[in-house]
């Protein structure tokens, strides 16, 4: 059963150093606010899972908390380029890391086979594609049934899954309504998860069609951090801040000064700073 506690706690008791983590979301109901707090815990070694790494994966590869990254396009987006993660690949600050890079269909695969217990994934994928020359994880298979080649990937099984999402009830069933992305494979594959929400609620009133109830016996940890996924939006609750994406742009291209926004706006301040910074958004 989910256990509902603090995100300092959460992080603490549920990722180690050298774990390999994913945080997922897709373009809303990403977990900022759970990142920042594994960047203040200083967690390091740690293999990041993630379709479309953006803000949160340049900052914890910046901070170099990241030995190797896992993921299909790295990108701000909307904006361009991940500077801090471009600099670790380049320069090797501040320190190097491995990159696997795979199709966003890649991913989806993986993380559907780490739910189903499966070690790999077999799908239709890579045909002509570059990668395949980069990454020695993309093999392939033939069908024994028709003999069609098909690509095989490792599956996708984290140590700790980190989510967002609108609502978790008391006892620590999640609602995630809007778009669903990989979430609710990404925290079945995984051994470990933490789920941080808007609020937690008795019920789940007047409830979206589009949505996903993880069960409270598929989750570790439930928290809850209002504000939780800002900058990026959570449906029905505030809206996507792209000044802020447009502002990491030039945050992110000088070392001294991705470090001093880090150290005022991560380091010295905890996860309550959220709320207070989303409360605008929602008027």
């Amino acid at each position: 059963m989910a256990q509902i506690t603090t995100l300092a706690s959460a992080v603490r008791d549920l990722v180690h150093d050298g774990d390999t983590v994913a945080f997922e979301g897709f373009t809303h109901l990403i977990p900022h606010a759970a990142a920042h707090e594994v960047i203040r815990q200083g967690k390091k070694d740690l293999t990041l899972i993630r379709m479309t790494p953006d803000v949160i994966y340049d900052q914890m590869i910046g901070m170099g908390l990241a030995k190797k990254a896992v993921f299909s396009y790295a990108g701000n987006p909307g904006v361009g380029l991940l500077k801090r993660m471009r600099d670790a690949l380049e320069n090797g600050w501040p320190r190097s890391i491995e990159t696997e890079e795979h199709s966003h269909a890649g991913m989806a695969n993986a993380y559907e086979a780490g739910a189903a217990g499966l070690p790999c994934a077999i799908f239709r994928g890579y045909r002509g594609a570059g990668l395949k020359a980069v990454n020695p994880n993309i093999r392939s298979v033939v069908c024994p049934f028709t003999g069609e080649e098909l690509a095989a990937i490792p599956a996708n099984r984290p140590d700790v899954t980190i989510i967002h999402a609108q609502k978790a009830n008391r006892k620590g069933d999640v609602l995630i309504e809007g778009i669903i992305g990989v979430q609710k494979e990404a925290v079945l594959a995984a051994k470990r998860s933490i789920v941080t929400v808007e609020e937690v609620v008795d019920h789940f009133d007047d409830a979206h069609p589009n949505l996903c109830i993880l069960p409270h016996w598929t989750v570790t940890a439930v928290v809850v951090v209002p504000g939780g996924a800002h900058p990026s939006y959570t449906h029905g609750y505030y809206a996507r801040d792209n000044a802020a994406y447009l502002a990491w742009n030039e945050i992110s291209g000088d070392r001294d000064t991705f470090l001093a926004w880090m150290k005022a706006n991560v380091l010295d301040v905890g996860p309550d700073v959220f709320a207070a910074r989303v409360e605008g958004l929602r008027k």
